[in-house]
């Protein structure tokens, strides 16, 4: 992995978070004796980051857009050529399987060629003209908010706060990015690759600049005054508490994407290989670390006896292991020992609570957060989260799912929750397709695919506890500017309203 010592950007400056003992450490999930990142980040340094990128926003806002699509450009061209290094670093930090790693370092190239298509995203935040009436012209422009902060998670550390950076730095903001404490050094290599497009096209000191840190610095950050939005991807009770820190900023934008309880249904007619292949995958690629894995299955009870048992032995015959393992791996670890932990906890609570066994979830005998896949049979999935089918996102590679009689009962379980960003469907049935379409309460909707999966050409977003109606993906570009309303007069024809007197001689 190819990433300089623990530092925070500050302006065009790298500030040393070195020291004898550091505060942070970022261990292999695979290999905790490993350290992969070490430092000590302070929180008097978001006052500076700020700063530094409200110093440069005049400048940089100001440049031609051709010239900021210029850096995108060449960060991109630098993501081509360190690809695979990038997805070293993070399979070395999260424990993704170097394949899905790739994966992952691919998006960032990716990401910028699919906001400056000028018939993609950019085309919502051209300027454009309309004739207003009278012989005036109405135009229509846009423009950046300002400085953004960026908050990235650590299941997908590099593609996600990108999918922010990008559209943001297209459309003239400046940013400060907080990496998640859980993957700094995947952070701190995404924006060392920035910085040098940035520096190469010189661009002015400040436009980008990274601040390392676990909640103190990130309450620091998202409650500062200086601010003009910020851009999340994590849980809801964080996204809940920017919300509470903002509620006196209603001028601040807030573009929030936090997780989800999503479902899926199979339905009598579907094809079950299909259904059983979309739902294992959906349920446990990264680990079940997606914030669009499958967490609830429903199953129409006409085909349980034949859907259950395919899903479990494709589910038991899943390959666990070494993430950088040359032959094939499907699972790496969980991203720790807590998160590890907490699978457990929430299965054995589900167990004694009447939740059926189908396959366990276990802790691996072996060096590493490691732990075999799940799945839980559970009487029905409800709003009350003490109970088995509870509304809880349980973040790793736990799967419940229950039967239902008819098509109507499995949509009233997949929409019995606080969560709203995927659900999937699977049946051959056009009308069960129209009515899933319609009807299912979530931001992504799949048909015959499973919940893990998008596109980065389509928005990307959740309701309730998942998101604020700000989609990400191809509509990031969206919230990273505003539009500017204005009316031109061409002549000196000003019409006299009824009631007003204008004599021309009191120009004189």
């Amino acid at each position: 992995m190819i990433v300089g010592p623990a530092a925070d950007l500050v302006g065009e400056r790298w500030i040393s978070l070195g020291g004898p003992s550091p505060t942070l450490v970022s261990r292999s999930p695979a290999d905790p004796s490993r350290i992969i990142w070490a430092g000590s980040p302070r929180a008097a340094h978001v006052d500076p980051a700020v700063a530094a990128a409200r110093a440069a926003f005049p400048a940089w806002s100001a440049w031609p857009r051709e010239r900021r699509f210029a850096v995108l450009r060449r960060f991109a061209d630098l993501c081509k050529a360190r690809a695979d290094a990038v997805a070293s670093a993070i399979t070395d930090e999260v424990g993704k399987p170097l394949w899905d790693s790739a994966t992952e370092a691919a998006a960032l190239a990716a990401k910028v060629e699919i906001t400056l298509d000028e018939s993609g995203p950019l085309r919502r935040v051209a300027d454009f003209e309309i004739d207003a009436g009278s012989g005036r012209r109405g135009l229509c422009w846009f423009r950046p908010h300002g400085v953004l902060a960026v908050l990235g998670p650590f299941n997908f550390p590099a593609h996600l706060p990108n999918g922010h950076i990008i559209p943001a730095l297209a459309m003239g903001n400046t940013v400060v990015f907080k990496p998640s404490d859980k993957a700094p050094a995947v952070g701190q290599l995404l924006a060392e690759l920035l910085l040098e497009a940035l520096d190469a096209e010189s661009a002015p000191p400040g436009v980008l600049n990274l601040v390392h840190g676990g909640a103190d610095v990130a309450s620091a950050l998202v409650g500062h005054d200086d601010l003009d939005g910020i851009l999340f991807t994590g849980s809801f009770p964080v996204g809940r508490a920017i919300m509470q820190a903002n509620l006196d900023r209603p001028g601040r934008i807030l573009a929030l994407e936090m997780g989800g309880n999503n479902a899926a249904i199979v339905l009598p007619d579907a094809d079950l290989r299909q259904a059983a292949v979309e739902c294992a995958r959906s349920a446990f690629i990264s680990t079940g670390q997606r914030c669009t894995c499958t967490r609830r299955l429903i199953v129409h009870e006409a085909v349980a006896d034949r859907f259950i048992p395919l899903l479990a032995k494709i589910t038991s015959n899943l390959i666990v292991g070494d993430p950088r393992s040359p032959h094939p791996v499907f699972m790496g670890p969980i991203i720790s020992a807590a998160a590890r932990d907490s699978v457990l906890a929430f299965q054995s609570r589900a167990v004694a609570s009447g939740a059926e066994t189908i396959a366990a979830a276990r802790a691996l005998d072996r060096p590493g957060h490691f732990l075999s896949p799940g799945i839980l049979r559970v009487d029905r999935f409800t709003l009350d989260e003490s109970a088995p089918g509870g509304d809880a996102e349980v973040f790793g590679p736990l799967l419940r799912l229950s039967l239902a009689p008819s098509f109507d009962d499995a949509l009233d379980q997949a929409n019995t929750t606080r969560f709203g960003l995927a659900a999937s469907v699977f049946t051959r049935d056009p009308a069960a397709i129209d009515r899933f379409r319609r009807l299912a309460r979530a931001g992504c909707v799949n048909i015959n695919s499973g919940t893990a999966g998008a596109s980065s050409k389509l928005p990307f977003g959740g309701l309730g506890r998942s998101g604020n109606h700000r989609p990400a993906g191809a509509f990031s570009i969206d919230y990273c500017a505003y539009p500017v309303a204005g009316l031109v007069e061409p002549g000196s024809a000003a019409q006299i309203p009824p009631g007003m007197r204008v004599d021309d001689a009191w120009l004189t």
